[in-house]
């Protein structure tokens, strides 16, 4: 399932031309993730605090497609690609009015946090991912 998560954007966003700033879009991912993790059901913090696990980004692609601007109103989709034994790929699309304005595809690796070493995704969270992966619709 692809998780929706709605924003605006605000002054602090965009430039001096009101357009939206090109590495705040990975502002806006980076909110929409762990708010995707957590309606499946596997809330980040959870996995840190019972595993003592994070996700850390290894691998961003940004597409940029449109501009957003000052007081558009924005979801961000979140959807699971692929889910690798230590490694996540994830496609978030930033799109206004249904029309998408950048495409950020992602790889999370997951890492013990003590000494950021590679780790498996525990099973709960492997499968809430692929449960991600069935894309649905607004």
């Amino acid at each position: 399932m692809t998780h929706f998560y709605p924003l605006r954007v605000y002054y602090e966003d965009t430039d001096a031309g009101g357009v939206v700033y090109h590495a705040n879009y990975l502002r806006f991912a980076e909110r929409a993730r762990p708010e995707a993790l957590r309606d499946a059901g596997v809330p980040h913090a959870e996995m840190a605090e019972q595993h003592g696990l994070i996700l850390m980004v290894r691998r961003t692609n940004l597409d940029y497609l449109a501009p957003a601007r000052l007081d558009d109103s924005l979801i961000v989709a979140t959807s699971c690609v692929a889910v690798g034994a230590a490694t996540l790929d994830l496609e978030q699309i930033v799109q206004r009015d249904g029309r998408p304005l950048v495409v950020c595809k992602l790889q999370l690796a997951c890492l013990r946090a003590s000494d950021q070493r590679p780790q498996r995704i525990p099973p709960r969270w492997r499968t809430a991912l692929r449960h991600m992966m069935d894309v649905n619709s607004p």
